[in-house]
């Protein structure tokens, strides 16, 4: 019962997570723009309002850890955050190294290369925070190809602009 306890807890932290990453996808979907102001506002007021609600929910699952797994998980997580500081700064750079580290997490033969440094510390972590490392890892390559898709898209719409101010001028 313990066990079904936790898993039933960490099922909740899951849920969580993707609650908010929907209503944050929500609010930055390129429908949003196709919308009435009246009814974006409206839409952005009520994505706000279950944001911050999903926010008021705590559900914590304590891991019990060894020093040697500790450091891990500190050395892991600080890898990720050094990548998605410098994410802004080079899009691309920080999704192929992103995937490498995700390629050390997985047990599938990934597409590209593997970080073997980042592969070792994760080895070194406990079981549940591997599980939680390689959720973080796809949750940010999700958001990373979503932010692609938007930034396409208004590329491709600015360039429509150009073309029809263009022939307009001719």
């Amino acid at each position: 019962r313990v066990e079904a306890f936790r898993d039933a807890a960490s099922a909740m932290e899951q849920e969580k997570e993707i609650l908010l990453e929907m209503i944050h996808n929500i609010q930055n979907s390129q429908d949003m723009r196709h919308i009435s102001e009246g009814e974006r506002e409206e839409l952005n007021l009520t994505a706000n309002r279950l944001m911050g609600r999903t926010l008021t929910v705590e559900v914590s699952v304590e891991t019990i850890r060894n020093a040697q797994q500790q450091e891990s998980l500190l050395h892991a997580t600080k890898m990720i955050d050094e990548i998605v500081n410098k994410l802004l700064d080079d899009l691309e750079d920080a999704k192929i190294r992103l995937l490498s580290l995700y390629g050390a997490c997985t047990s599938d033969v990934p597409a590209g290369p593997i970080d073997q440094k980042f592969q070792s510390v994760v080895i070194g972590c406990a079981i549940e925070d591997q599980k939680k490392i390689k959720r973080r890892l796809e949750t940010l390559l999700r958001n990373l190809e979503n932010s692609e898709k938007s930034i396409t898209l208004l590329e491709h719409q600015k360039s429509a602009v150009r073309q029809s101010c263009n022939s307009k001028q001719d």
